[in-house]
């Protein structure tokens, strides 16, 4: 069961990420062949696809690519919006001295990160996770912990895992100025909390995702005008 979720969440990352975008065929064949496994494991991978609407199956032509929407997109991220600036009030207000150094640590660590990748020459974007968005998962996962509620915290992931955080990434990769903006969207939330300032550390961390939101639902918009598709519910 392990490999069949594994490979689900391989796939749903490529799809979210515009590897496979949405038109794509995928055919059980070449994926266990590209893979290295069985057809067994890629039909149940595509079936969990399929119940996540990810996907159409089609009879004698394979699994059509047919989402998310770049209206999907910025919904989950005003969903997540909420959220995530939620955990950030709370932290402010049950931080431990800790969880603070956790969390200032987790920031310098990604701010740094980032201008390793800003100094770097200018490559196009792959689709291998960089290290600077291992730092940025560092950091909000530093917040969740330091809000100290479980609930919230399961909510969240719960939606990242539908909503991966390389959406992030595929939109910022080789945007010097998107990045530097990202290092200063974590600072306004970490002095927030450091000041133990709840609903300014809420505010900016609203503002914070929701520009992420913004910034992939543009992505997405540009991924579907290059190919050609239209979706009546963008």
């Amino acid at each position: 069961m392990a490999g069949v979720e594994a490979l689900a969440d391989e796939l749903r990352s490529l799809i979210l990420s515009g590897a496979l975008p949405t038109g794509s065929w995928l055919r059980q064949e070449r994926l266990a062949a590209e893979f290295g496994v069985s057809r067994t494991p890629v039909r149940e991978a595509l079936r969990a696809l399929q119940a996540r609407g990810l996907i159409e199956f089609h009879p004698h032509r394979g699994a059509l690519v047919c989402g998310p929407t770049a209206r999907d997109i910025r919904e989950a991220y005003d969903v997540r919006a909420e959220l995530e600036g939620f955990a950030a009030e709370l932290a402010a207000e049950w931080a431990r001295d800790a969880e603070l150094d956790r969390l200032t640590q987790a920031a310098g660590l990604f701010e740094r990160l980032i201008e390793s990748e800003v100094a770097r020459p200018t490559q196009p974007a792959g689709h291998e996770r960089p290290d600077w968005q291992e730092a940025n998962d560092l950091f909000h996962v530093a917040i969740l912990d330091a809000a100290g509620n479980r609930r919230l915290a399961t909510t969240i992931e719960d939606l990242h895992t539908s909503f991966p955080r390389n959406l992030t990434w595929s939109a910022l990769a080789g945007h010097s100025a998107l990045l530097i903006e990202n290092v200063d969207q974590h600072r306004r939330v970490l002095r927030a909390i450091q000041a133990r300032d709840g609903s300014g550390a809420r505010a900016a961390m609203v503002a914070h995702v929701r520009r992420a939101g913004d910034l992939v639902g543009r992505r997405f918009d540009e991924l579907a005008a290059q190919a050609g598709a239209t979706d009546p519910r963008i």
